[in-house]
C-alpha cells in the first residue's frame, strides 16, 4: 500500500499538494542524474615542470674535498642548483686537482658533469703565470682542457698570443689555436 504524504510548498498550509513519495524521489534522482551527465567538471590543466631549481644560493663559496685534500673552490654572487647542474652568476672557479692551480672567472657559468661553460668576460689564470681572456670558454675538469671558439688573448710573461680558437691542456701545457698572431720573446744563449 502506498501512503500519501502532504507536502507544503512555500510554507503555505492552506494550499497543499499531495505528492506520492515515489514520484518525488524519482524526480530528485532524475535531476541528479541530469546534473551528473550533462555538466562536466572543470578540467584543470596540469603542467609538468622539467627543469625546476632545487635551491638557490647568494654570495656563496663551495668547497670540494677528496682524500688528497681540497680540489675545487667555487664562488659566485648567485647560484642555482638544478637536478643535473649549477648555474652561477659572477663565477669564480679554482681547480686544484692538477699539477698547476687554475682559476677561472666569468660573468656567467654552468657547472655540469665535470664540465664548466663560462660566458662573458672570461679570465683563465694558471699558477705559473699563463693568462687567457675571452668572451666564452669551456673547461673540462677530467681532461684539464680549456676550449674557446671565440676571439682570445693569452699571455705568459712577455709572450702574447691572439687568435680565434684555442684549446689548451693544463696537464701537457700544449696549446692549439687558429688565426694566430703571436709576439714571442726568445732567450739568447751566451
Amino acid at each position: 500500500m502506498i501512503k500519501k504524504m502532504n507536502f507544503y510548498l512555500f510554507g503555505l498550509k492552506g494550499h497543499s499538494i499531495n505528492i506520492n513519495i515515489n514520484i518525488f524521489l524519482t524526480i530528485i534522482i532524475s535531476i541528479l542524474f541530469l546534473i551528473f551527465f550533462m555538466f562536466k567538471p572543470l578540467e584543470i590543466k596540469q603542467q609538468k615542470f622539467h627543469d625546476v631549481p632545487l635551491f638557490e644560493l647568494n654570495d656563496f663559496t663551495m668547497y670540494e674535498l677528496n682524500s688528497k685534500g681540497l680540489t675545487t673552490i667555487l664562488r659566485g654572487d648567485k647560484g642555482t642548483r638544478y637536478a643535473d647542474r649549477y648555474t652561477i652568476k659572477k663565477m669564480d672557479y679554482t681547480d686544484n686537482s692538477k699539477k698547476y692551480i687554475a682559476n677561472m672567472v666569468s660573468d656567467h657559468g654552468i657547472y655540469k658533469n665535470e664540465t664548466i661553460k663560462l660566458q662573458g668576460n672570461v679570465v683563465y689564470v694558471r699558477e705559473d703565470g699563463l693568462t687567457y681572456k675571452s668572451q666564452k670558454a669551456t673547461y673540462n675538469k677530467k681532461t684539464a682542457d680549456i676550449i674557446s671558439n671565440a676571439k682570445y688573448i693569452a699571455y705568459l710573461n712577455d709572450n702574447k698570443v691572439i687568435g680565434t680558437y684555442i684549446k689548451y691542456n693544463n696537464i701537457s701545457k700544449k696549446m692549439y689555436s687558429k688565426n694566430v698572431f703571436a709576439i714571442y720573446q726568445l732567450k739568447e744563449e751566451k
